[in-house]
């Protein structure tokens, strides 16, 4: 499966107010190779087994494979996951008849607010909500794979 994506950081909690829910996210990568992510999620009361392929050149597009397993099944592949695990909490907007999934991070990324949409081609007319700042996709920085490993609090310290 192909997902199409754009990821921009969120200026403002004012998305709070469009909200429609909101549940709390722990995610652990088993690898973190660019070429192919493995990450397992804790999706509220939900597991899920997700493989993702290298993204394309401006980082919208790129292969994509998910699976709902046991909570139980989940939580014990979390334990078995790279350092570290992922915590935030997903609120789902709908803005002009487009959804989007905004992360509130925790613990080591806490400060990180960003919004994702997922799109039918990469030329869909994005309607711009007040909250929503810069674009970040394709800057690697963001990939939850590499916040796991260079967390957002560590990033006034690099160079």
């Amino acid at each position: 499966m192909i997902e199409i994506e754009r990821k921009y950081l969120v200026i403002s909690d004012e998305f709070k107010n469009e909200c429609r829910s909101r549940t709390l996210i722990k995610q652990g990568f088993l690898n973190t190779d660019p070429n192919r992510v493995v990450r397992i999620r804790q999706h509220g009361e939900v597991g899920y087994l997700t493989v993702k392929g290298r993204s394309n050149e401006s980082g919208t597009t790129r292969q994509e494979w998910e699976w709902e397993i046991a909570l139980k099944d989940a939580n014990a592949l979390l334990q078995i996951c790279e350092p570290d695990i992922i915590e935030k909490v997903r609120y789902e907007v709908i803005f002009e008849d487009q959804k989007f999934e905004i992360d509130e991070f925790r613990g080591a990324n806490s400060g990180l607010i960003l919004a994702e949409i997922e799109l039918k081609t990469e030329e869909d007319l994005i309607i711009r909500p007040n909250w929503l700042g810069e674009e970040v996709t394709g800057d690697i920085r963001y990939y939850n794979s590499n916040l796991s490993k260079n967390p957002y609090k560590n990033w006034q310290y690099d160079t």
